[in-house]
């Protein structure tokens, strides 16, 4: 190979960019141990927790960028920032001592079927075989026991909220605690007490992931919440449409500054099919989310067509993913398969890649 010095390498290496703050990961210092040897260059790249995710993505490009300059053997060693890993305890974490992983689910905007998504994400998880928590945050408009079929009522068993069981999943949502049809006119402050009531005081066992459906937008519930205890990270629902999208970056952009990784998007009403012709329709555009992972650097976690089958089962308390056998079905499994591989990949402390 030509004789390659260490400013040929990280000249190479600016031309990557952070997809979240478009800088390069020369310049945000994410570089560091170069040596560069005879056919061989080794360095590290140190990664924020927000970019875990799409670490495989990163370093494939890094050592692509490096081989580019003709150098045979390309190492490099990735390790998280230091005092900010992924799970690393936070103020507030031994609320849920036994809940191995938070999934916050969430969307820039109302309407694009991000409860359902939580819903159906929640029971194809433990159809796969875990133990699932569902936890409403949505204290505006509680809609999970109605998804879920969860007529039963809390307990309290020894001062602590035993939270009701529908299809083999905990449940927790303010429309238990609420006269039908009140409106909740809250601050900040009992929206955060509500929170941690959620967390500490209800009786979640041992659960493998506890799925929390988070009010749309970028408001007090979604701070409140990551400041509350350790997120494992974060699934943002958008519809293909170019406003929604938008709208998703915000939501995407929050839990980048509050240092919640990001596990990926999901397409929610991604197309349509009719039922007698079979004709696809994209009512809503194609393929948006997907082109906006990509561009973003982040998983696509899966399309989920639109179908009144959803709606229906929905409203009887029956979530499709019940029913794997069906086309909508087999989508929610497919994203729930999606993020359990995310959710290992953020929790992996360090990774060695040569």
């Amino acid at each position: 190979m030509a004789d390659i010095h260490p400013q040929d390498v990280l000249k190479a290496l600016s031309a990557i960019e952070d997809p979240a703050s478009h800088h390069d990961i020369v310049s945000l210092g994410w570089i560091s141990d170069l040596e560069v040897g005879y056919e061989r260059v080794t360095f590290t790249l140190q990664l924020p927790p927000a970019v875990a995710p799409a670490q495989r993505q990163m370093v494939a490009a890094a050592k692509g960028a490096v081989e580019a300059l003709g150098v045979p053997n390309v190492q490099i060693r990735i390790v998280q920032q230091p005092g900010a890993a992924a799970n690393t305890p936070r103020p507030g974490s031994n609320l849920i001592p036994n809940v191995k992983s938070t999934v916050a689910v969430a969307s820039g905007k109302g309407g694009v079927g991000k409860s359902t998504v939580a819903a159906n994400l929640a029971v194809a998880l433990h159809l796969g075989g875990a133990k699932v928590g569902l936890m409403d945050t949505d204290v505006y408009g509680p809609s999970v026991p109605i998804l879920m079929g969860g007529d039963e009522q809390p307990k309290v068993v020894e001062g602590k909220i035993e939270p009701p069981v529908a299809n083999g999943i905990k449940l927790i949502s303010m429309a238990y605690f609420l006269p039908k049809d009140e409106a909740v006119i809250w601050r900040g402050p009992m929206l955060h007490k509500t929170i941690q009531q959620f967390l500490g005081d209800v009786r979640w066992g041992e659960l493998d992931y506890l799925v929390m459906d988070l009010p749309p937008g970028t408001g007090d519930i979604q701070l409140s919440l990551s400041q509350t205890i350790p997120l494992t990270g974060a699934v943002i629902v958008s519809t293909p449409q170019d406003l929604a999208l938008s709208v998703a970056s915000k939501a995407i952009a929050m839990f980048q500054k509050l240092n919640v990784p990001i596990l990926g998007i999901v397409e929610n009403m991604s197309y349509y099919v009719c039922p007698k012709c079979g004709h696809r329709e994209e009512i809503f555009g194609y393929g948006g989310a997907r082109e906006a992972a990509a561009k973003l650097g982040f998983p696509f976690l899966g399309e989920i067509p639109l179908d009144v089958n959803i709606r229906v089962k929905s409203d009887g308390g029956q979530p499709v993913a019940l029913d794997d056998s069906t086309a909508y079905g087999k989508a929610f499994h497919e994203v729930a398969r999606a993020v359990a591989e995310q959710v290992s990949a953020v929790k992996a402390q360090e990774i060695s890649i040569e």
